[in-house]
């Protein structure tokens, strides 16, 4: 079920503070985030976040057509290393 447009999309309060000071000082560094579950902004754009998938940080530059969008989308937690050959072996031997 979706947010309550009455509501306004939810964004962690630190968040604000922190791309506010990062666009302040004019340096382009990495704002460090844990919350997934934010929105994207407007006002996001143009900086780069590190999002963390539960291993390490992944940078993600925001762009225009991510607003609206959530943090997690961006920051895949789970990596497919493919299937194993004996799958493979199998298939073939059965056709």
């Amino acid at each position: 079920m979706a947010r309550s447009v009455w509501k306004g999309p939810f964004v962690d309060g630190y968040l604000l503070k922190k791309a506010e000071k990062s666009r302040s000082s004019g340096r382009n560094e990495i704002i460090k985030i844990w919350s997934r579950r934010s929105t994207i902004l407007p006002q996001f754009v143009g900086l780069t976040f590190g999002v963390y998938n539960g291993h390490k940080f992944l940078p993600v530059l925001v762009t225009e057509n991510m607003v609206g969008h959530k943090f997690g989308e961006f920051a895949p937690t789970r990596v497919f290393q493919g299937h194993s050959a004996a799958d493979k072996s199998a298939k073939r031997a059965e056709a």
